[in-house]
């Protein structure tokens, strides 16, 4: 690391205010269809997987932590116990740019199989977001968003419209979208928290 000197935290404050905009913009332009079509195939599905991957990925899984909590059959692609998908089972995937390679030619797998393919998305015109059945789309920034003069230019010019760097912004913004689904499915299911509890892992 480099030898720096902390004077202040503005900039952690800032990012975190941007980071709040970000979203109530995103939840200002929201496709109510898209997000009811994403809930009835989730509850209507015999199976479910998730995929992405790098940080996305982590968002993934923990959509599916979640999943299971609620009594959902759920499986996270890439795991060694995960089980051929078939065609009644719904693939959710998290990809910001819909383009990341990996991800992009498991959906297409995905489709050949006929299983239903949603994917949570900030490209809507992306390889995966055109050939979803449900693309789900948060415009955010994502990691293929950086402009010619970069992260550490924009912020010595005091350009901060884009300081959270890579794709923080979509990230942050599926994690809180996927959360909030989770809670519209604890309220479609009756699911109760003691539920939830018991099906937490107990050997952590």
């Amino acid at each position: 690391m480099t030898d720096c000197q902390v004077t202040d935290c503005e900039d952690v404050i800032l990012s975190m205010r941007l980071i709040v905009d970000q979203l109530n913009d995103v939840i200002n332009r929201l496709d109510n269809k898209a997000i009811k079509g994403m809930l009835q195939k989730t509850l209507d599905a015999e199976r479910i997987f998730l995929m992405g991957a790098g940080r996305s990925g982590l968002v993934a899984k923990a959509f599916a932590m979640r999943l299971m909590h609620l009594g959902f059959t759920v499986y996270v692609v890439g795991e060694t116990t995960t089980p051929a998908v078939q065609e009644k089972d719904v693939v959710i995937a998290i990809s910001g740019s819909g383009e990341t390679r990996s991800i992009a030619n498991l959906g297409k797998i995905v489709k050949d199989i006929g299983s239903t393919l949603i994917t949570v998305t900030s490209k809507k015109e992306s390889t995966l977001g055109r050939i979803s059945d449900i693309a789900v789309v948060l415009p955010s920034k994502t990691k293929n968003d950086l402009d010619a003069g970069g992260y550490l230019e924009r912020n010595m010019r005091g350009d901060y419209k884009n300081l959270p760097p890579l794709g923080t912004a979509f990230e942050i913004t599926s994690l809180v979208f996927l959360d909030s689904v989770i809670a519209q499915l604890i309220t479609l299911t009756g699911a109760s928290e003691a539920e939830l509890k018991s099906r937490h892992t107990n050997i952590e």
